[in-house]
């Protein structure tokens, strides 16, 4: 889960490098990554999801797709805090093997 969340904490790293002071996102497991309280817009976010994917396919040689109907169908959303993407992930990788 630690390795998870550091991939999370290094995609927020190249993502805060192109944003405004105020508009960075924290690194911590309780950050809002989208939302209402969110401060990452539409393109915000899937450049960091994007951001993702690609550190997870290089990390574990295996290609994941966090945007797919399991997620947006899900009751909470995976994508509202870096844990609940975190979780997320782990079960999607859990699922691969």
């Amino acid at each position: 889960m630690e390795e998870i969340t550091a991939i999370i904490f290094e995609a927020i790293n190249q993502i805060n490098r192109q944003l405004d002071i105020d508009k960075q996102l924290v690194k911590s497991e309780a950050a809002v990554l989208y939302g209402p309280s969110g401060k990452l817009d539409s393109i915000g976010f899937v450049m960091l999801i994007v951001n993702i994917e690609q550190r997870l396919k290089k990390k574990y040689k295996k290609a994941i797709t966090l945007t797919n109907e399991k997620a947006m169908s899900q009751k909470n959303s995976p994508f509202l805090s870096v844990r609940s993407l975190t979780l997320y992930i782990q079960k999607l990788l859990a699922e691969k093997r």
